[in-house]
């Protein structure tokens, strides 16, 4: 007879289900403002302990304390600011446009729009994103890229500059810097520590970033990346959006309740922080010091972003049959929109009339946005691309056997 117990395994169960409130005290929370910000040029094993805790800027006041504090323009925070209502605004229309069966499909960032905004603020003209499907925020925080284009990408229309080859919100702009959208999970990561890679191989001096969910961290070339980046020094900030669930799935699951996900770059030698993704300036100032790394030859660094998803997963997804409702209104890092509100506020460089006549201009934009994409078509009305664009641009010159496919699905 054994003397040991039988064995037995552990299952992740998350802190909260529909009908209770989440105890959120798993998080691993710091104040703002009590955490140490090393040199850029530190190394990888200094930053153990700034995986295990959390960067914060914005405190309970809205105040920007401590170390990290970026410092940063108020011009710019403004223009922060209105990029994220733009893309909260921009989000809500086309939820309401995919209801009305004018799109097939469609991902919210709600509550995560500081991450992308900030971060596309830090990055130089020329830096290549590699981005998951919510950071539409890296495409609307610049004035280089037009929503009407954005938005015929969602309705498939005769005017998609993708010509209906990708699913709604995979968005593909290299002269943005934001790579195609895959809907395979992960293989940004790798790609943007290749991408990289060559950037320093030609003696470029443009940097990559990749993102990747919670969820996706589980998957093989999250783990080839990291190794990739480690040995090469690439010069890539690899993001780790935790938003604690990957559609029905709490981010325990993927590895996320012992330890944390940044601890994973520390593993790996690569200088790593934690981040209060709901905070503007903290991800601001994050994003600045990782920038710098990878663009001073002192390699990469993997980024945790501790936020929460508002919304549901998809518009296919119902959040309310596997958590409280309620949670987004009670999660401890607030609405980033708020808080950076709350902050300029109290510098003197916003107020709540300037708020509500923004709120009310950025919604006349994208309502007029809309308007002109949909004269180029919505999913329920046929203007789609021409049947032609399913047979072109595979080859430089289409080849016979294409031809005859072409001819047969015109008759």
């Amino acid at each position: 007879m054994s003397q040991h117990e039988t064995l037995r395994l552990h299952v992740p169960e998350p802190t909260g289900r529909p009908g209770c409130q989440t105890d959120f005290s798993y998080l691993r929370l710091a104040a703002a403002g009590d955490v140490r910000r090393p040199p850029v040029d530190t190394t990888p094993a200094d930053t153990a302990d700034l995986a295990y805790t959390l960067v914060r800027v914005l405190d309970e006041n809205h105040q920007a304390v401590g170390p990290w504090n970026p410092q940063a323009d108020p011009q710019l925070l403004r223009r922060g600011l209105r990029a994220m209502m733009k893309t909260r605004i921009f989000d809500s229309r086309m939820l309401i446009a995919q209801r009305q069966k004018k799109i097939s499909f469609y991902m919210q960032c709600l509550g995560e729009e500081a991450i992308a905004t900030a971060q596309a603020l830090a990055l130089h003209h020329g830096d290549m994103c590699f981005p998951t499907y919510r950071q539409q925020g890296l495409l609307l925080a610049r004035d280089d890229v037009d929503m009407v284009e954005m938005m015929c990408q969602l309705m498939s229309n005769e005017r998609d500059p993708l010509k209906g080859r990708q699913l709604p919100v995979m968005y593909s702009y290299k002269r943005a810097g934001f790579f195609t959208i895959s809907g395979n999970l992960a293989t940004q990561f790798i790609q943007a520590v290749g991408w990289g890679m060559a950037s320093a191989i030609k003696g470029d001096t443009k940097i990559a970033s990749a993102w990747i969910g919670d969820g996706a961290t589980a998957e093989a070339d999250f783990h080839t990346a990291l190794t990739f980046a480690h040995v090469y020094r690439a010069p890539v900030i690899l993001n780790v959006v935790n938003n604690q669930w990957a559609i029905s799935t709490f981010q325990a699951i993927a590895g996320g309740e012992a330890t944390t996900f940044a601890a994973r770059g520390v593993g790996c030698g690569i200088a790593s922080l934690r981040v209060d993704g709901n905070d503007f300036l903290a991800v601001l100032a994050a994003s600045r010091w990782a920038a710098e790394r990878a663009r001073s030859n002192l390699g990469p660094t993997l980024i945790e972003w501790v936020t929460y998803r508002g919304g549901p997963h998809s518009t296919s997804d119902d959040p309310s049959k596997y958590r409280p409702t309620d949670d987004w209104q009670r999660f401890p890092l607030g609405d980033p929109l708020l808080r950076l509100k709350g902050h300029l506020i109290g510098i003197g460089a916003w107020s709540d009339q300037e708020h509500d006549a923004t709120q009310a201009e950025l919604e006349a934009q994208v309502a007029a946005a809309q308007k002109q994409a949909e004269s180029h078509g919505t999913l329920i009305d046929g203007h789609i691309p021409p049947l032609s664009t399913m047979f072109e641009d595979v080859y430089k010159e289409m080849p016979p056997h294409l031809h005859e496919q072409f001819e047969q699905a015109r008759r």
